[in-house]
């Protein structure tokens, strides 16, 4: 059945992509100067600031931070007496660590040192 104003495309994994008439080798060759430039130029493609957006939450990065650390998910998990397995779901993305636990990994990434000795002091 085909629709007034409107055009169906099917494409499956493993075609050859849809033809654009874009010329890529152009593209490559672009600085990041001129990118910058037609950015600028262009008030459709203004970067977004997501963190003046009203409702922003930033989730840290777990496994970046683990990972700056040096520590393996193990490591990380001991000294800083979070279960393994939620952090492993922090890092593959099946979970976002809640408002509390946000918090307490800001105060990791900005002093780990201080934050893993008072938990290796208490009982």
């Amino acid at each position: 059945m085909k629709s007034k104003g409107m055009i169906s495309v099917e494409h499956s994994p493993g075609d050859p992509p849809i033809e654009t008439g874009t010329d890529w080798a152009a593209v490559d060759a672009l600085t990041d100067e001129e990118i910058e430039a037609a950015v600028r130029d262009d008030a459709d493609a203004a970067p977004i600031n997501f963190h003046e957006m009203p409702g922003f939450r930033p989730i840290p990065n777990v496994k970046k931070l683990r990972e700056r650390l040096g520590m393996t998910q193990e490591a990380f998990s001991a000294a800083y007496r979070i279960p393994i397995g939620t952090l492993r779901d922090w890092e593959q993305g099946r979970k976002r660590p809640d408002a509390p636990a946000r918090a307490y990994l800001t105060v990791i990434a900005r002093n780990p040192e201080a934050v893993a000795g008072l938990l290796g002091e208490a009982a």
